[in-house]
């Protein structure tokens, strides 16, 4: 054989191992960037032929489930009760509008989707897919409740099972109909309303948590070991916080008082001091802890979900409220350019109430496939340790007196101790526009449920009157 037939067979060899090399790293290595590119229509077609799982709520209720079209094409169908978890189930509506929330997220368990060895053995044998069926942790009666006591109006409640991060609640209003999004035209048009009804503000809105921080601010003074429920700090007003003065809710003047009572009667200057003799780095440091900062490990898509933290307003990112250009002081009852979401909130109160450690909240309690067998338990999961067993206990206990004689007394339960934390975000002084907030957890002894309700731009509404009813009526069914 002579140079040149080799030098093209050489070449040929090569040219042959470089598609063989590329095809197996887009079939294997890459299949799944090819598999979410929203051009490759491929994918959503092949998924639309698989009869995609149920999803159920944590009493068996059915929440959605495909039906198949004279085309052979499934297609999703969501009962009338699952209307109510309209955000946190999402849609799936693949070859239109796409997917959101946890059709999104389960997306793989659903379409019957397994790792890429499975799926190209199952390929070659002609084994037909089939989904599997997801079921949740989210409680139908509850959630009912949540959107009855919020009454149309703009706002969310979510509640957590504090030792294993369960997500019992998770209601955000306005909502829509998930059934109606078949028609695309529906969906642009619900997409294009100022009361944003496809938008989940238990997730996606960054809203001024108020006086809710000082939950934040009490965790890190008791646990820092500077400070306990005793601890006495003067509460006058005003007070002179990074060089503008702050003032008590209606000016109310107090002379040095326990953190306990300044807790109970949601006292600014003096959280304010003590945020501000904590340092920035500090509060950093337990905001962190808390989850504040990053996306929350919710069993949620990307994107759909806010970090909590403090904001540069100008850029609309986060910044570190270590930063000297941040006021600690404001920042440390819940004013400066903070945002929370609903979540983050009722994360925070979790926290607490599981003796200070934070549990990964999860919506999905376990895959099970047609037969009924479990092949997944979706278990508890330790994120951190914020805060000692010790501190968790003296902030849960001054929380309790909030309830019991301070600004939330709305919140209060017959025969079961609630512990929680009242706030009201001032908006807009001049036209009396405030965010409302509760955030609690019952029994106070051994706490079963953390909750956090909030209402966007209340005239005149402040936390105790308005939000915390709603959470007295959620742990009221959760607690049955």
């Amino acid at each position: 054989m002579n140079a040149p037939i080799l030098k093209l067979f050489g070449l040929v060899l090569v040219l042959f191992g470089a598609l063989a090399g590329m095809t197996s790293y887009n079939s294997v290595i890459n299949a799944e960037e090819y598999r979410d590119n929203a051009l490759n229509k491929r994918p959503l077609i092949e998924q639309a032929q698989v009869r995609r799982g149920v999803i159920r709520a944590r009493d068996g209720s059915l929440l959605a489930r495909s039906v198949k079209g004279e085309d052979g094409l499934y297609r999703r169908r969501y009962p009338d009760g699952a209307q109510r978890f309209s955000h946190v189930l999402g849609y799936d509506y693949g070859l239109t509008i796409g997917r959101a929330g946890l059709e999104r997220s389960r997306n793989d368990a659903l379409a019957g989707e397994k790792d890429e060895i499975t799926s190209i053995v199952s390929d070659l044998s002609g084994e037909r897919k089939i989904g599997d069926n997801v079921v949740t942790n989210l409680d139908p009666e509850a959630q009912q409740i949540a959107l009855q006591a919020l009454g149309g109006r703009r706002g969310s409640v979510v509640a957590i099972e504090p030792a294993t991060g369960k997500v019992r609640v998770m209601a955000s209003t306005p909502g829509f109909d998930p059934n109606a999004l078949r028609d695309a035209r529906v969906f642009n048009r619900l997409n294009r309303e100022k009361s944003s009804p496809l938008f989940n503000r238990a997730t996606q809105a960054g809203y001024a948590p108020g006086s809710t921080m000082k939950v934040v601010t009490a965790a890190a003074a008791l646990d820092s070991g500077k400070y306990t429920p005793q601890s006495t700090v003067l509460g006058k007003s005003p007070i002179i916080v990074s060089g503008v003065p702050l003032k008590n809710f209606s000016n109310a003047q107090f002379g040095a008082i326990a953190l306990t009572t300044a807790l109970t009667n949601s006292v600014n200057t003096v959280w304010a001091q003590v945020a501000e003799d904590l340092g920035n780095a500090r509060m950093q440091d337990y905001m962190e802890r808390f989850g504040f900062g990053v996306d929350p490990p919710l069993d949620y898509p990307d994107g759909q979900m806010l970090p909590s933290g403090v904001f540069d307003v100008k850029k609309d990112a986060p910044i570190s409220a270590a930063s000297r250009r941040v006021d600690i002081g404001r920042v440390g009852i819940g004013q400066e350019r903070l945002r929370v979401t609903p979540l983050q909130m009722a994360m925070v109160v979790a926290t607490v109430a599981n003796g200070g450690m934070r549990m990964k909240p999860q919506i999905a309690s376990r895959i099970v496939d047609r037969d009924g067998r479990t092949v997944q338990r979706i278990r508890p999961e330790v994120q951190q340790r914020v805060m000692s067993a010790r501190s968790a206990g003296q902030l849960t206990q001054m929380m309790a007196d909030v309830v019991r004689e301070g600004t939330g007394t709305a919140a209060a339960l017959d025969g079961i101790e609630v512990a929680g934390k009242t706030g009201t975000a001032e908006l807009n002084i001049a036209r009396r526009i405030n965010q409302p907030w509760f955030v609690g957890l019952a029994p106070r002894s051994q706490p079963r449920i953390a909750i956090a309700v909030t209402l966007e731009n209340v005239i005149g509404g402040q936390g105790g009157v308005v939000a915390a009813p709603i959470a007295k009526q959620v742990m009221q069914e959760l607690l049955r």
